[in-house]
């Protein structure tokens, strides 16, 4: 049995396919595109159709890190909107037919941006176009009604941030590999500047280039958006900020290469934020507790990497040197927060 086999079984997703109305026009073919450190994805195709399935990692798991059923109800839930997403196909949602949750989506076609490298096929002006059309696709998702098209459950936006703040100081307790005094630091200060009053939407709560799929022949347009296992109900300059540490050099240590999202070719973390605020005709409210609570989110995040693979459950090149990040995320953190 190959690893692809011990992971996603083609004859229990072709029982799942069926289950949920679609019948495959010949034996499934799989193949793992990415895994590791986040949810595995699967490209599958019966030789006519090709569906995308994602189901969580195979060991190392962290509480609410990489739940299924969020994606399935929210990109369920965005198909009536602007915001652009694949077409769900069918969802396993505790495991009995897969053997662990997972969700099968239409395959949309285009590219998917993720090393520095990719970029050489744009020019300067596209990757500013694509910039533009990211922006935008962020500020159309948190426009969105979330009562309206389904999703008042899905989520308690009242008291975000404060509960963030506390969510990742728990995921540190989960997945630290050494002590850290600065992460309780930095947590102390956010939680003493939590903001009063927010904004509430739906967030991604992973949102970057290399998370959505760019149409082929044109980059300021994105044909959907992928990896939507952190979105819930909250405040959307969670987004942004986060949006934004990610283009933090940093980030290529946590990824083990170098990313598209940090290339110096897209605009700085500073001009990223003034176009969400013109996008959207709204503030940044307190901008540095937003950017302090994304570097805490991305250190614990790099923290967790390692601490995956430190437990064997790691496929991707360099994760258990991924925690050597985490103190430059907190260090930051703590500069815009103290």
């Amino acid at each position: 049995m190959t690893a692809v086999d011990a992971a996603l079984d083609r004859d229990r997703l072709r029982r799942l396919l069926i289950d949920n109305g679609v019948e495959p026009a010949g034996e499934l073919s799989i193949e793992l595109i990415s895994g590791g450190k986040s949810n595995l994805t699967y490209t599958v195709t019966d030789g006519v159709t090709s569906w995308v399935a994602r189901r969580p990692p195979t060991g190392g798991l962290t509480p609410s890190a990489h739940d299924m059923g969020r994606e399935w109800a929210v990109t369920s839930a965005l198909q009536s909107t602007s915001v652009p997403v694949a077409r769900t196909v069918a969802f396993d949602s505790d495991g009995s037919t897969i053997g662990a949750p997972c969700t099968v989506v239409e395959f949309v076609d285009g590219r998917v941006v993720r090393t520095a490298a990719d970029l050489d096929a744009y020019s300067d002006d596209e990757v500013a176009r694509n910039l533009d059309a990211l922006v935008q696709t962020l500020a159309d998702l948190h426009a969105v009604d979330y009562r309206e098209v389904g999703l008042g459950e899905f989520g308690r936006p009242a008291g975000f941030a404060a509960r963030q703040v506390k969510l990742w100081a728990r995921q540190w307790g989960h997945v630290k590999t050494r002590e850290l005094p600065d992460v309780e630091r930095l947590v102390d200060a956010l939680a003493a500047r939590v903001p009063e009053q927010a904004r509430e939407s739906v967030v991604h709560g992973d949102f970057r280039v290399d998370n959505t799929i760019i149409d082929a022949d044109d980059p300021a347009r994105i044909a959907a958006v992928v990896d939507w296992e952190m979105s819930t109900l909250g405040d959307p300059l969670t987004d942004v900020a986060l949006m934004c540490v990610y283009r933090t050099g940093a980030f290529d240590q946590v990824l083990g290469f170098a990313a598209a999202w940090t290339s110096d070719r897209y605009a700085s973390v500073d001009e990223i934020a003034q176009k969400y605020s013109t996008a959207t005709g709204s503030d940044l409210g307190d901008w540095d507790f937003y950017l302090g609570l994304a570097n805490l989110k991305l250190g614990v995040i790099a923290e967790g990497i390692t601490y995956r693979a430190l437990s064997g459950a790691s496929s991707g090149d360099g994760a258990e040197k991924a925690a050597e990040a985490t103190a430059a995320f907190i260090a930051e953190g703590l500069r815009h927060i103290g």
